[in-house]
């Protein structure tokens, strides 16, 4: 197993948050693209991985992991930052 991946991030969290942003679109349009742009870079840092290895590409071993983890680290951010009540994010169930 890969000791970059700790756990796998649930798919249906992903899958809430773009109903949410799709629903919202009209009054947050930032916020949706913003939001296509971390599941863009999650689809090519997954599909990174599998380029790596057989063109000898080592140096984008990171680029992969980061686009891999940006989804995530995009939603600690916003929890963050809406805990400390500096940015409102309406879509974030603060259950941790």
């Amino acid at each position: 197993m890969n000791t970059l991946i700790k756990r796998a991030f649930p798919i249906g969290e992903l899958q809430r948050i773009k109903k949410w942003q799709v629903t919202h679109r009209k009054g947050h349009e930032l916020e949706y693209q913003t939001w296509d742009t971390m599941l863009t870079l999650w689809v090519m840092g997954g599909v990174g991985w599998f380029l790596v290895w057989p063109l000898d590409l080592l140096w984008a071993l990171p680029l992969c992991a980061l686009g891999t983890a940006a989804p995530e680290l995009y939603i600690h951010f916003r929890k963050k930052a809406h805990r400390e009540q500096r940015l409102r994010c309406d879509w974030i169930h603060l259950a941790d």
